[in-house]
């Protein structure tokens, strides 16, 4: 075959994807349902075990030794393993963190109305849906490198751009808004908010990239990238799972999460008392923030622990003995100076009702610049309400935390997560159709 007709095969695939999602056929469950899908990527399906059909991708055997492979046989272990996507509530955000991840935001092209916005949505929840189940998208050629999804997540948020293109800017939460300016902030337009966000989780970061890449080619026709924020944490089985992970400060990071059940729903899901489209949905803030590791790394371990509140070791607060435990700060020792010192950034942290809960899910990063290495956090926090969560702890850091020293916030960008999706449906389907 010509490259021509090549070229002409994969147009006609990609409108023929397009035209199926972007009508009436997925709610109706009907030419997805039956042999199109199959068809399409049934020579990418996964098998028991972990390999793909023809594929010759690893599963529970132990692979060729080093002299074949470049590393010792050892079996697989996460390679198959999946979250399931549709629910009540949106995967990657109460689910257990993940080894590597990628932010992405995007804006919708200009032109793009309510219309072309749901044929979006549906093409990427389809995406998704397959993806986060070890399959290949729809019209997508290969299925090996969608065969091990390793716990993969898709989580979607939507800007103030998002609703205006809609003509629905009375559903965007005020702080997605706009976030007030906060005195630390020395802010970079390209970490700037977009009209859409999309998280990206898995315990492989060839899978996270394959993800990206064929999730921002089918929007291509509707959505712009911005940005690509990519990060990692502690690679799962370093430490014992349910480990709080280390950022490269060497700090537990996430130590004052809720773990139970109850009260990370209370945290998290928005009552939808003020929008009813974003009942079940949450809001999440993301913040990139440089961090001055050279003059961090030359400060004792006694110096670091005061200023963050809490022990390098186990991530205990300086007022209690392990993790769990809550810190003190009204806590004084045997001369009446304070435990831990009120700049401290766990101190400044702390919630002080309820309402400023939120649950992190940080991410590192680590880029060569013509400078050098820039090392940071993207911060990723999830909450019912802004308003009510991140503004007025964001507040209180700028004002006075002892970690500003070090830190710079130099990006931020805040959305409103919908719902989860039922099979047929999508994800922004209680907005879009209301």
């Amino acid at each position: 075959m010509s490259t021509e007709s090549t070229r002409a095969e994969s147009t006609r695939a990609g409108l023929s994807r397009r035209a199926l999602l972007g009508g009436g056929a997925v709610l109706a469950g009907t030419a997805l349902g039956g042999g199109v899908v199959g068809h399409a990527v049934g020579s990418g399906a996964a098998r028991p075990g972990g390999v793909a059909d023809g594929s010759g991708m690893p599963g529970t055997e132990a692979v060729a030794g080093p002299g074949a492979a470049g590393r010792s046989g050892t079996a697989a272990l996460h390679g198959t393993a999946t979250e399931p996507f549709w629910g009540e509530h949106q995967a990657g955000i109460a689910t257990p963190h993940h080894a590597h991840g990628v932010f992405l935001g995007l804006d919708l092209k200009k032109g793009v109305d309510r219309e072309r916005v749901v044929t979006l949505m549906r093409l990427l929840t389809d995406d998704a849906a397959r993806l986060t189940s070890g399959r290949a998208p729809l019209g997508a050629v290969e299925g090996d490198l969608a065969a091990l999804p390793a716990r993969l997540t898709v989580t979607f948020g939507f800007g103030a751009g998002f609703f205006d293109a809609i003509g629905a800017p009375q559903a965007c939460p005020p702080f997605v808004r706009e976030m007030p300016a906060f005195e630390t902030d020395d802010l970079d337009p390209r970490w700037g908010p977009t009209d859409l966000f999309v998280q990206v989780c898995s315990e492989d970061p060839l899978t996270v990239t394959y993800a990206q890449r064929r999730l921002v080619r089918d929007a291509a026709d509707f959505a712009t990238p911005v940005w690509a924020q990519r990060g990692f944490l502690p690679a799962r089985g370093t430490e014992a799972d349910g480990t709080t992970p280390r950022n490269l400060m060497g700090m537990r990071d996430g130590s004052a999460n809720e773990s139970d059940p109850a009260q990370v729903d209370s945290v998290l899901w928005n009552d939808g008392a003020e929008f009813a489209w974003l009942t079940g949905g949450t809001q999440v803030v993301l913040r990139r923030m440089r961090i001055d590791m050279a003059t961090w790394d030359d400060l004792s371990i006694e110096a670091k622990e005061i200023g963050f509140g809490r022990r390098v070791g186990d991530g205990s607060p300086l007022t209690g003995t392990k993790e769990s435990d809550v810190l003190d700060r009204t806590a004084t020792d045997s001369d009446g100076f304070p435990v831990v010192a009120p700049n401290a950034h766990a101190a400044r942290a702390q919630a002080r009702s309820a309402g400023e809960r939120m649950i992190r899910r940080p991410l590192n990063y680590a880029i060569e610049t013509p400078a050098g290495l820039e090392e940071g956090l993207l911060f990723c926090a999830y909450q019912a309400d802004l308003g009510t969560a991140f503004v007025p702890v964001q507040r209180r850091l700028a004002e006075a935390d002892a970690l500003n020293a070090w830190a710079t916030h130099i990006g931020s960008a805040s959305y409103a997560v919908p719902p989860g999706a039922r099979e047929g449906s999508y994800i922004g389907a209680t907005l879009l159709e209301a």
